[in-house]
């Protein structure tokens, strides 16, 4: 699962881009009960979302032309240059080319062969969350793409994770670890393919950040009440939890679980 002691390839960032700040934070208050406090005036409206005065996530106006309202999942860069380099020659494209961002890191954004946007953080001052894998705070990232196989042969070739196949309900889901320490307790996400698994409905390929919901049913029913949309009821998946798929007012797609204990 999730720690914050990042190592290369880690989710170590996590950020909504939405049209409607104001609105995004109410909403995610309500449903999570984070806190938002902004970077400041030189920081164009981007901000934090904290638990306990730890920062769980961030949100920030739109920036690219086109774009529509999305979580993007950040991954530990150890020399953001060369991994951008990584990122052309596996056939990816280069959104956003490394910048420094007022001494806490450098940010690169970037699209897989197969149309899945992410971004790459190299730490400055700033390592990345604060807190993870607790309720309301990020608990998995995944990623749904119509060739699970060559994606991760892309993203091996960036960052080294290793990946184990898990089977599932209809599909083969594969668990993602980063290439240092024990394989399971390095998982921090797995790959689904878009034609099948819990998603389904799917529409193009993307990542999706899982947060703990402690009681899913419950989250479901505040979001929906708050104005977001349920993607996918709440369900039961065995040896993994209770899950559900959501989008908040603006569209941006996020998942709920409450995991088995073994987890």
């Amino acid at each position: 699962m999730l720690g914050t002691d990042f190592s290369a390839g880690s989710p170590n960032w996590l950020d909504l881009g939405s049209p409607d700040t104001d609105s995004a934070a109410a909403f995610y208050r309500s449903v999570f009960g984070w806190s938002f406090v902004s970077a400041g005036p030189e920081a164009g409206g981007y901000g934090f979302f904290q638990v306990d005065g730890k920062t769980v996530a961030a949100l920030g106006p739109l920036t690219e032309d086109g774009a529509s309202s999305a979580w993007m999942i950040h991954f530990k860069a150890e020399d953001i240059q060369t991994t951008v380099a990584a990122v052309t020659a596996g056939g990816g494209a280069v959104r956003m080319e490394p910048t420094d961002v007022m001494g806490e890191g450098w940010l690169a954004q970037a699209t897989d062969p197969q149309g899945a946007e992410f971004a790459l953080w190299q730490p400055g001052k700033t390592a990345g969350l604060e807190l993870t894998s607790a309720p309301n705070t990020l608990l998995w990232a995944e990623l749904h793409v119509p060739d699970p196989v060559a994606d991760i042969t892309f993203y091996q070739g960036l960052f080294g994770w290793r990946s184990q196949e898990m089977p599932a309900p209809g599909m083969t889901y594969r668990v993602l670890s980063v290439r240092k320490g024990d394989q399971q307790e390095a998982s921090f996400g797995g790959v689904a393919p878009m034609d099948g698994g819990v998603s389904g409905g799917v529409e193009r390929p993307r990542w999706v950040p899982y947060f703990h919901a402690q009681d899913v049913d419950a989250t479901v029913a505040t979001a929906q009440a708050n104005g977001g949309s349920v993607l996918m009821p709440a369900a039961d998946v065995p040896e993994v939890g209770r899950i559900a798929w959501l989008a908040d007012p603006f569209g941006a797609v996020f998942a709920l679980l409450r995991p088995d204990p073994q987890m």
